[in-house]
């Protein structure tokens, strides 16, 4: 009885194992696109002809795309079982719905939209990718950007996620053409905005025509890996090393995908520390919006008249939607000032919300030695839609305390934030039920031992 007892024990364990793996998501998803034998991939250059894109840093977009798009061109016609295809090698203009045709006649398994992006008050820096609305190419799009975007964090990119955006003029439709018109067409498509050309911390990423290659080639292995493409020429097999795709519908629109315009729920600042002799100031940050990660802060601390360039917020992961709900923020205020606090909280489609204000009794005392002087380069502020004169804004660093993980909830339910998350919960629950099982099972073991002892004496 004690041997049959204790495989048996052993067997439940196993199994209790496996399935914590698989409801935890230990594996990756398969991949919801359904493609046999040879993949046949069109690259779409952004931009040409007239159409210069943005000219925001020293070369025009429309040159940018052509050189990565020939890079990722070089780079995946390198692997087995793929046909590669252009909509254009030369500097002329093309209609989007010449694109997407133009894909459609190929049989494009999926057609890559290249293109680099600008903020119109140059403030915003990162990376994303732009998926159709309509299923079942919304799941095709959320699949192959989430492994892509990995990619580029591991470059050192900020990741803005993996989103789509509805028009107005074609409810119901893509706002962006080129997705609406490939999905009229039954072509999956999606746009890869590389980073900002015109904010600072992206420009470092292309300040020539070999970063522009360089970002061909990763979007080239980031098509191989979402495929499953392997080659003998580089002695690569991405079918044995799949990429990390997410669990997807094709019926279904992946709720983190969706377009997010409404103000976050919370943004509230608290006086942790202050010494006016030093200008050393501390703050708490606390912030919440449940429908969407945060991914940015900026903060005035003379009313609104002035803000600091954005900043990430510290921690923020928009791709699995887990953000720091608290933090803080150290800064230096400079001598003879007083004060008037802010902080605004953006989400992921950079809607932002402005919290209380910090208002103080005294003037910070002047210093000596420079330190009167703010240290850091700063954005300027938007305005009534112009710019006001830039303010160098002032040291600070920050420190997480919290964290909130983004949970898509129906439009029907109250949004509660004090609600208690399932899946940790679940995760314990889980957890507990193996100690309990290992601490039978070691009972178990003991007790056959003894009676293994009994029986030879």
């Amino acid at each position: 009885m004690s041997r049959r007892g204790t495989p048996g024990l052993w067997g439940v364990l196993i199994g209790v194992i496996l399935f914590l793996n698989l409801s935890l998501g230990v594996q990756a998803a398969d991949r919801v696109q359904p493609v046999d034998g040879v993949v046949t991939v069109v690259i779409d250059p952004g931009h040409g002809g007239k159409n210069n894109g943005t000219n925001s840093s020293h070369t025009l977009e429309k040159e940018m795309t052509l050189i990565t798009a020939q890079a990722m061109y070089d780079e995946l016609t390198q692997f087995d079982n793929v046909q590669v295809y252009m909509t254009r090698t030369k500097d002329v203009g093309l209609e989007l719905y010449e694109r997407a045709e133009y894909a459609q006649s190929v049989n494009a398994d999926f057609m890559f939209s290249i293109h680099y992006n600008a903020s119109e008050f140059h403030t915003m820096y990162g990376t994303e990718v732009w998926v159709s609305c309509m299923p079942p190419y919304n799941a095709y799009g959320y699949q192959f950007g989430y492994q892509h975007l990995e990619s580029f964090r591991e470059m050192g990119l900020f990741v803005r996620g993996a989103k789509t955006r509805f028009s107005t003029e074609h409810p119901g439709q893509d706002y962006y053409g080129i997705l609406r018109e490939s999905a009229d067409r039954e072509v999956p498509a999606v746009i890869i905005e590389h980073c900002y050309v015109d904010e600072e911390r992206d420009a470092d990423f292309v300040k020539n025509a070999e970063d522009y290659k360089a970002f061909g080639r990763a979007d080239a292995h980031s098509v191989a890996r979402y495929f499953g493409l392997k080659s003998a020429k580089l002695g690569i097999d991405y079918s044995n090393m799949p990429a990390n795709l997410q669990p997807a519908s094709a019926d279904d629109v992946v709720q983190s995908t969706l377009q997010d315009l409404t103000v976050p729920d919370i943004c509230d600042i608290s006086l942790l520390e202050c010494d006016y002799d030093t200008g050393a100031l501390s703050l708490s940050i606390s912030a919440t919006d449940y429908d969407s990660p945060l991914v940015y802060y900026d903060y005035t601390i003379d009313g609104g008249k002035t803000w600091s360039r954005l900043e990430t917020w510290p921690d923020t992961d928009t791709l699995t939607g887990e953000y720091p709900d608290t933090f803080r923020l150290n800064l230096t205020i400079p001598g003879g000032r007083r004060p008037q606090i802010q902080v605004r909280a953006y989400n992921i489609s950079d809607v932002f919300k402005e919290s209380n204000t910090l208002f103080f009794d005294q003037t910070f005392s002047k210093r000596t030695g420079g330190d009167d002087q703010l240290t850091a380069s700063a954005q300027v502020e938007r305005k009534e839609q112009e710019a006001v004169p830039a303010t160098e804004p002032l040291e600070h660093k920050h420190e997480s305390i919290g964290t909130t993980t983004f949970e898509p909830v129906s439009a029907e339910v109250e949004k509660d934030p004090s609600a208690v998350n399932i899946l940790t919960f679940l995760k314990f629950c889980l957890a507990l039920v193996i100690v309990l099982f290992v601490i039978v099972l070691t009972a178990q073991i003991v007790n056959y031992n003894r009676r293994k002892k009994r029986k030879r004496r």
